[in-house]
C-alpha cells in the first residue's frame, strides 16, 4: 500500500468507480484513515459517500440493506483512537499501514461489543447505538447526541 494506491482506492471510491469486488475491509479501513485525517467532519462525509458508493455500484440503501450506521461509526471510532495513540509526525501512508496492520485481520471485532440482535436491527442500520457488550470499553465511543 503506497500513496498512489491510496489516491487510486480514495479517488474510486469518491466516484464510484473502485470495484465493489475489490473492496474488502482492509480498503474500508483505508477509507476511514482518509476521512480522519483530511475531513473536519469525517463520520457526515463517510456517511453520504458510503451511501452514493452503494448506489454506484448496483446496491441500495434500505432499512435492511446498504449503509449501517451503528457498524460505520464503530470502526470510525476504532481508528480514530487507534489513529490518535500512533506517533506524532507519521505520513498519512505511514497511519494508513499501521491501522490496516491492526485492524484487517479484525473484521468482526464489532461483535465483541454488540449483541447480534442490535446489530441486525433497523435501528442500528439507521442510527448510531453505542455498544452494549465489553464493559470498559465503550469509553472510545461518544455518547449520541440527543
Amino acid at each position: 500500500m503506497d500513496e498512489t494506491y491510496l489516491r487510486s482506492l480514495i479517488a474510486g471510491f469518491e466516484d464510484g468507480s473502485w470495484p465493489v469486488a475489490e473492496f474488502h475491509h482492509m480498503q474500508h479501513l483505508a477509507v476511514a484513515v482518509h476521512y480522519l485525517t483530511e475531513d473536519p467532519v469525517p463520520m457526515d462525509t463517510l456517511r453520504d459517500r458510503i451511501r452514493r458508493y452503494n448506489v454506484s455500484q448496483g446496491g441500495e440503501n434500505t432499512e435492511d440493506r446498504g449503509y449501517h450506521e451503528t457498524i460505520t461509526r464503530f470502526w470510525l471510532e476504532i481508528v480514530r483512537a487507534y489513529i490518535a495513540a500512533l506517533p506524532a509526525g507519521l505520513t498519512p501512508v505511514d497511519v494508513t499501514r499501521r491501522v490496516v496492520e491492526e485492524f484487517a485481520p479484525k473484521r468482526d471485532l464489532f461483535r465483541d461489543y454488540y449483541d447480534f440482535d442490535v446489530l441486525k436491527s433497523r435501528e442500528a442500520r439507521a442510527v448510531w447505538i453505542p455498544p452494549n457488550q465489553s464493559p470498559g470499553v465503550t469509553s472510545i465511543f461518544p455518547t449520541p447526541s440527543a
